[in-house]
Formats: C-alpha cells, sequence, structure tokens
C-alpha cells in the first residue's frame, strides 16, 4: 500500500506519534485514513482547499500543511489506544505537544489564506 496522503507521509506521523503507540493504528491503512481526515479538517477550518493547489504552493506553506496534517493524524492515532504509553501523563504530555503544534499550524494557514482570497478571490 503506498501513502495517500497529500501533505504528510505515514512515516511523518509515525516519528509524531512515538514508540509508545499501537502499531495497528500507525499502520499505513490506518494513517492513510487519518491523513485524509486531517487534511479535510485543515481546508474546512482555514477556509481553503490547499489540496486543490498544493503543488503550486511554496516549500515553507508546504511544511506548515505537512507539520499540521501529521499532528492532527499523530493525535488520532494516540487517543485509538494511548495504553502503550508507560503513563496517561506522558500519552497527555504528547497528546498537548501535537495539539499546540496543530494550532499553530492552523493560525498560520488560516493568515495565509485571507490574504490568498484578498489576492484571487475565485482561486478556492
Amino acid at each position: 500500500m503506498a501513502d495517500t496522503g497529500i501533505f504528510a507521509t505515514t512515516a511523518e506521523v509515525q516519528r509524531k506519534c512515538g514508540a509508545f503507540a499501537n502499531a495497528t493504528y500507525t499502520a499505513e491503512a490506518y494513517t492513510n485514513d487519518y491523513m485524509t481526515q486531517a487534511e479535510s479538517l485543515i481546508n474546512c477550518v482555514t477556509g481553503w482547499n490547499w489540496s486543490d493547489v498544493y503543488a503550486s504552493l511554496n516549500v515553507d506553506v508546504k511544511g506548515i500543511l505537512k507539520m499540521t496534517a501529521s499532528a492532527k493524524a499523530a493525535m488520532i492515532c494516540i487517543t485509538n489506544d494511548p495504553s502503550g504509553f508507560p503513563s496517561q501523563r506522558l500519552a497527555e504530555l504528547t497528546l498537548d505537544v501535537l495539539d499546540d503544534e496543530y494550532n499553530k499550524g492552523i493560525a498560520q494557514l488560516k493568515e495565509k489564506a485571507v490574504r490568498e482570497f484578498i489576492r484571487n478571490p475565485n482561486s478556492t
């Protein structure tokens, strides 16, 4: 099976999940599903369809999309089964760090989406 996400890969999601994440939920079939969900959420929350214009974006914007989507997908992986973590606190800390990363990415993408809309309102 191949990665089907646009913004990030299975390996990138797995790295963010960490060593304690359940292998079932970090497998490619699962992370492909989580990436689709994360990408759709990012597009909706930011009000801009990044998926449709991805190829034309510069490397910095692609990096923010990768960071944001992989963080969200990793949160889904961990919350499906956090039992592999040595403590609930470590699982919560990991989720908090990923949530912060996701929210920072969303804030940057929203700002970029507004600028893009002002420049070209018919491109979404």
